[in-house]
């Protein structure tokens, strides 16, 4: 049986972070059943949770289903996984996340996993502590993050596993900015939804979607100059009253789109370095991320870059199970 060690650090990079959020995380990591008994390093993978979670959430126990811990060890026991180190972080904002970007209007969490943590994980613990060793999987949000990452940061990661990562944004979020305007509108506009959004006890599915669609403003058309407080500093690609499309904010938020960063040749480029790249999502993908990833996968397979990419019965929620198979994917890729 492998174990969960938790640790708190003082980030440096978080310290400044526009939201007044706590540089203060907590990190879980997940150590392997030989780790205690072997002397040799261990590959690692950063494991990136979906929007409103956090990386130690993946191992709240549930009735009936497996958490992400006991997956490992069901997985590494049974000889499908290969033995590797799990990184569990916290990059929860008071927007509800943070897309894993560094964004004058949400704070600098790329550069913090990137660039603090994993350097931080390498000094802890017995890492491969090099691209050939180092692993990135993401679900939702998440997969976003780790779409980004194995595009932007090849000199960290060499694999990555995408579980409906958001992408093709003309199909998951154009559709969603109607609603979002009319629900802010409803509570008076930004500041008036935010202060109402904090008054909830209980926060509905539809305030949840509507914060994380400013989430994604503030990750991908924060304002060039501050101030960047709690509902301020970003531009939303839509005009108030006629939701009319602000074509250059949305040509921001395209630039960001996974789908789109692939007619790059340097993220192609990158992509090609990798060892392993595992791609799924649900058939009934309820923000249409089946088809996102279909894209993705089809410009790569246009590239000559090989990747898994499987498709389920199933929706966007509930789909834990299927980190089975990235974690297969992935943990053998780094192993060889």
């Amino acid at each position: 049986m492998g174990r969960v060690e938790l640790f708190r650090h003082e980030s440096v990079l978080l310290a400044d972070n526009p939201l007044g959020d706590s540089p203060t995380r907590e990190v879980g990591v997940y150590l392997p059943d030989s780790y205690d008994r072997k002397s040799r390093r261990y590959p690692v993978i950063l494991m990136l949770s979906g929007y409103t979670g956090t990386g130690l959430a993946l191992c709240n126990r549930s009735p009936w289903t497996l958490t992400f811990d006991q997956r490992l060890d069901r997985l590494m026991s049974s000889g499908k996984a290969a033995e590797a180190i799990f990184v569990l972080p916290d990059c929860f904002t008071r927007y509800g996340g943070s897309q894993y970007v560094d964004s004058p209007a949400i704070g600098r969490y790329e550069s913090y996993l990137c660039d603090e943590l994993m350097p931080l994980i390498d000094s802890r613990y017995r890492t491969v502590a090099a691209a050939e060793g180092r692993g990135v999987i993401g679900k939702s949000s998440g997969g976003y993050g780790a779409l980004r990452f194995g595009m932007r940061r090849p000199d960290l990661f060499s694999a990555l596993g995408s579980h409906a990562g958001d992408s093709a944004f003309d199909l998951s979020y154009l559709r969603e900015l109607p609603r979002m305007l009319l629900t802010m509108e409803k509570r008076g506009g930004i500041d008036g939804f935010l202060s109402w959004f904090d008054s909830l006890i209980n926060k509905s599915q539809l305030a949840i979607e509507v914060m994380s669609n400013l989430c994604c403003a503030a990750a991908w058309s924060p304002k060039a100059q501050g101030p960047y407080g709690y509902g301020k500093g970003f531009d939303l690609p839509f005009e108030f009253v006629t939701c009319r499309l602000r074509e250059e904010v949305w040509a921001r938020w395209l630039a960001a789109d996974p789908v789109r960063m692939l007619d790059e040749d340097r993220y192609i480029s990158a992509l090609r370095k990798s060892r392993a790249i595992f791609l799924d999502a649900g058939l009934g993908d309820e923000y249409n991320l089946q088809l996102g990833t279909r894209q993705i996968a089809a410009k790569l397979a246009r590239s000559g870059i090989a990747c898994v990419h499987e498709e389920f019965e199933g929706g966007h929620f509930n789909t834990a199970h299927r980190f089975d198979r990235s974690v297969e994917v992935i943990t053998k890729a780094l192993a060889g």
